[in-house]
């Protein structure tokens, strides 16, 4: 796409591009620590527990950001703190030596890198929500979140090569450019709306008549939230529809944590395969989330603007329909001990968990269209805590499974790895059938 091109774009086209590139880079890079570190650690002969500390570090530094990041995009505008984020993180990507003796190093970096990440999304929603409005709502939300599985698969594709050619830290080297490439894009082309871009069609959407109006008294200039005192911040938390989408988006990342962090090492230990030698089959997975994502914003669209469905029978729908299947999927990971049958059900379970996304992760503007980075930075904490409790938790599974005298090559020892996500998903989609809604409950 060359620069006249893309300034013709209507300006809401272009940043939905430029945030689904965003989240695309972003994805290489989680991708691109977990194979390269996972190269250098195996050959330094560390331990899994010790490894699944390592890759649990980024969420701990994601997570103390997310609510602030709502809050400061909110404050200060999405588009000013997704460069700020995205310099940071590449800087510090840029500057990190690999090497896994170097524990105090590594950790550090991985920190910074999660607190200058954490911003991102929450930020993100910020900005759709100024410039997006509701009868594009799905699908533009489904094509940058998108972004995240293509550049996962794109990761999984290419970095292995690159670490066999030029070794681990050339994996680093790579993202940083990608961060510093991306952040002169958003520079150039991004802008913060003169109004507020999201109100057309807003008769699309239901009003729940309980809005409580006197959080309507702050002034807005140029889209941006100039005052945090009509933020309402204890009928966010104490609703129940927003715990459903924190419930829905812990378990989200749970699954999808626990598989980009840990299939690299099933695939070698527990199937005994070569991820260079797998080609372009360990990026299927990923490639699958990118296209079932777009189906579900699209599908979720046609259904609200054709009036076939209400919003909230609509997220509850695909929200329901990807967890579940996605559920079946995951558990029966293990019996399959071929390449083929391996990436097949991991492929079934990530695309599924992104239709999934047209329910839950949409429903943030649904509720709270003004407050929805708040909202984000709140549900996006709980997927972080996934994160940290998964990546950690699934080290921890295989040195007991190591200790009960259990190879690593057994399907016993993948069990319970694949299991934990597979019941989280029934019971996250029983909780959002209950307690979800597409109605604006804050305004």
């Amino acid at each position: 796409m060359t620069t006249t091109t893309m300034m013709k774009l209507p300006t809401r086209y272009l940043i939905v591009i430029l945030t689904f590139i965003c989240t695309s880079v972003c994805y290489i890079e989680r991708v691109g620590f977990s194979i390269a570190y996972t190269v250098a650690a195996d050959a330094a002969g560390v331990n899994q527990s010790t490894k699944g500390t390592i890759l649990s570090t980024f969420y701990y530094g994601y997570a103390c950001s997310q609510v602030p990041g709502g809050y400061f995009a909110q404050k200060i505008g999405g588009r000013k703190i997704l460069l700020l984020s995205f310099l940071l993180w590449s800087l510090t990507c840029a500057l990190l030596p690999l090497d896994p003796n170097r524990t105090l190093i590594l950790v550090t970096a991985r920190l910074l890198v999660g607190v200058a990440q954490g911003f991102i999304f929450p930020s993100i929603h910020t900005v759709l929500a100024q410039w997006v409005p509701p009868h594009e709502r799905s699908r533009s939300v489904s094509l940058t979140t998108s972004g995240m599985y293509l550049g996962a698969a794109l990761g999984m594709l290419f970095l292995p090569s690159l670490v066999k050619l030029k070794g681990p830290q050339s994996v680093f080297l790579a993202e940083a450019f990608l961060g510093f490439l991306w952040s002169l894009l958003w520079f150039k082309f991004a802008s913060d709306p003169k109004a507020s871009a999201s109100g057309a069609g807003e008769s699309i959407l239901p009003v729940n008549k309980k809005i409580d109006t006197r959080v309507e008294k702050n002034t807005r200039i140029g889209g941006i939230e100039k005052s945090g005192i009509g933020i309402p911040w204890v009928k966010i938390m104490t609703s129940l529809p927003v715990w459903a989408i924190v419930v829905n988006n812990f378990t989200f990342h749970y699954a999808l944590y626990v598989l980009m962090n840990w299939l690299p090492t099933y695939f070698e230990l527990g199937l005994k395969l070569s991820l260079h030698e797998m080609g372009s089959s360990k990026m299927l997975p990923y490639l699958n989330m990118f296209v079932f994502s777009n189906i579900g914003g699209v599908v979720a669209d046609y259904l609200i603007t054709r009036r076939v469905m209400s919003v909230t029978m609509t997220r509850k729908f695909l929200n329901t329909i990807g967890f579940l299947v996605a559920s079946f999927a995951l558990i029966v990971i293990p019996n399959f001990r071929t390449s083929g049958g391996a990436v097949f059900c991991s492929s079934v379970a990530l695309g599924f968990l992104a239709l999934g996304r047209a329910g839950f992760a949409v429903n943030h503007m649904d509720v709270a269209p003004r407050y929805a980075g708040i909202v984000m930075g709140v549900s996006n904490t709980a997927g972080t805590l996934a994160g940290i409790v998964g990546v950690d938790l699934t080290g921890k599974l295989l040195e007991a499974a190591k200790a009960s005298d259990l190879n690593l090559s057994s399907p016993e020892s993948w069990r319970a790895v694949f299991v934990i996500p597979g019941f989280l998903c029934v019971f996250s989609s029983v909780i959002f059938l209950l307690f979800s809604t597409g109605e604006r409950i804050f305004d």
